[in-house]
């Protein structure tokens, strides 16, 4: 058993002993299938704390013949699967985590060389009797224990980007190392399964999409991997048992990570949660937000508006295809926002190309960086929103009118001010703070159609439903017979006794907007 070569078990047992533990185990069951194959080559790339490392660890315990792992996985999932003996503990594993190499040694240009001097020691431990050949190189000594002893390499590469995230602006360093990486891995006759994870996608550029045999699954489409991204609906119900209403809450939380056909949670936030039965933003404390503000306040058109609308709880179209898979070469809004997605500040449905805020912990994130510096419009709208709710259930059709029409006319300089669009985005800013008490829909189907706004109140929240309707230079009037007519509010009957009818017009002319409120009581 050494460091790197054929390491041991002992990081997957500490999970597996964890007082939460979620089988992932089915994940080696791809992996398997992968093994041997034009296939072999697999980058996973997923935001922070989503549990990458903890799925490479359990690869090495189940490949690595420097351990027994037969009695660690018994009673997992895989176990039950044609392939899982045939495999278990049947090859040489080489684990390596790149970010230890450079919090160990500043240089990157060194890292080729360090891995090099470690793993051919223990190659040379591990193999005393292996006569290796002259001008000895990492590759010919790994080719040389296959065909002396006819058992592949597995690799797991841990944090495999780690070099494009420390030395962002450090071109020769990163071409060096992506040499590296293609002349350890491609077309080598020893590799049997090489298993990278890192944040970003493989970095383009030149020759250097170097790295082109790799079959990549990142934040845009998981594919096969998707439900392995993080837990699934299944699983957090699974952990909560019979308390739904702590199942809720971490939904509110942690959920919203659109993953191809999956509804993802973040896994770190959820155990926390769990753990200390008590909500809190686990995952955005583990990194100051400062991180977020750079990218967010960067001078590209369309993304102030884009980060806006993102806050008011809108989704957005955005290209992922060109962005260039690094911290640096960004051309558009479009290569800041994919950045945000590979991060994990935003969640992306690629059958929209729409990329959104995905929950509460995410969402606060947000808020912690346009507090301060140029969004002053933005926060003095999300300040007033307490106000224009207890306005709204007041029935107060004067102040909702007030509130509305102040949050519109401060923001008319980044949000276009006579659209539709732009109405909604300004309802939906100005009711910011209602999400504590409501789930609020855009584009709610009931009846005969979709109501602009509903509110449904959360669980245990003694409020009155609201449906909101828009106009634009017709009347409040007008808003509320539609809601009416098309008969908006028969889905929202089941949530509360009252149902508030909101109908808001916005006048062109004088730009001023106009609130219709009728009570129904069930």
């Amino acid at each position: 058993m050494g460091i790197y070569l054929n390491p041991g078990n002992d990081l997957f047992s500490e999970a597996i002993n964890s007082d939460i533990y979620v089988d992932k185990s089915m994940l080696i069951d791809l992996t398997n299938k992968s093994l041997r194959t034009t296939g072999k080559h697999i980058c996973i790339s997923r935001p922070r704390r989503f549990g990458k490392s903890m799925a490479a660890n359990m690869l090495a315990a189940y490949y690595s013949r420097g351990c027994d792992s037969a009695e660690l996985f018994k009673n997992l999932a895989v176990s039950k699967t044609y392939d899982f003996e045939r495999h278990l503990n049947k090859y040489n594993v080489i684990r390596l985590d790149i970010r230890s190499y450079i919090s160990s040694n500043e240089d990157p240009m060194k890292i080729r060389e360090n891995v090099t001097e470690d793993l051919l020691y223990e190659i040379s431990e591990e193999y005393p009797d292996v006569k290796m050949p002259p001008r000895i190189t990492l590759e010919k000594a790994l080719a040389t224990v296959y065909i002396k002893t006819g058992i592949p390499f597995v690799f797991i590469i841990d944090e495999w980007d780690s070099v494009f995230r420390v030395f962002p602006r450090n071109v020769e360093a990163q071409t060096v190392y992506l040499d590296f990486l293609r002349d350890l891995l491609k077309e080598k006759e020893y590799v049997a399964l090489n298993y990278a994870t890192g944040i970003f996608p493989v970095k383009k550029y030149g020759e250097h999409s170097a790295l082109n045999m790799y079959h990549e699954y990142t934040m845009t489409s998981q594919k096969r991997f998707a439900e392995y991204t993080g837990f699934t609906d299944r699983e957090v119900k699974m952990l909560c048992g019979e308390d739904t209403g702590m199942f809720e809450e971490l939904k509110r939380w942690y959920d919203g990570y659109k993953v191809d056909n999956y509804d993802i949670y973040n896994p770190n936030s959820v155990v926390q949660a769990i753990t200390e039965k008590s909500f809190d933003n686990y995952w955005t404390k583990t990194e100051t937000f400062e991180a977020l503000k750079v990218y967010i306040q960067l001078d590209m058109d369309g993304l102030r508006d884009s980060v806006i609308r993102m806050i008011s709880g809108e989704k957005v179209r955005v290209n992922t295809e060109k962005f260039q898979n690094d911290m640096t070469t960004f051309s558009s809004a479009d290569d800041v926002i994919t950045l945000l997605i590979h991060l994990g500040y935003l969640t992306y449905d690629n059958s929209t190309n729409e990329a959104w805020i995905p929950n509460k912990e995410v969402g606060q994130e947000f808020i912690n960086c346009i507090e301060n510096g140029g969004w002053e419009e933005v926060m003095n709208a999300i300040r007033k929103s307490d106000d224009l709710l207890t306005a709204t259930l007041n029935c107060d059709e004067k102040k909702v009118s007030e509130i509305i029409e102040g949050v519109h006319r401060q923001n008319s300089s980044i949000i276009a001010y006579n659209n539709e669009l732009s109405l909604s985005v300004t309802l939906a800013l100005a009711y910011y703070s209602a999400r504590k008490q409501y789930e609020i829909i855009r584009e709610f189907p009931s009846g005969e159609g979709f109501a602009d706004l509903a509110f449904i109140p959360r669980k245990g929240v003694n409020v009155p439903a609201i449906v909101a309707e828009l106009k634009y230079n017709k009347s409040a009037e007008g808003a509320i017979s539609q809601i009416k007519d098309r008969n908006y509010t028969d889905k929202l009957k089941a949530f509360s006794g009252e149902i508030l009818l909101v109908g808001i017009n916005y006048d062109r002319e004088n730009k001023k907007h106009e609130c219709q409120i009728e009570k129904i009581v069930k």
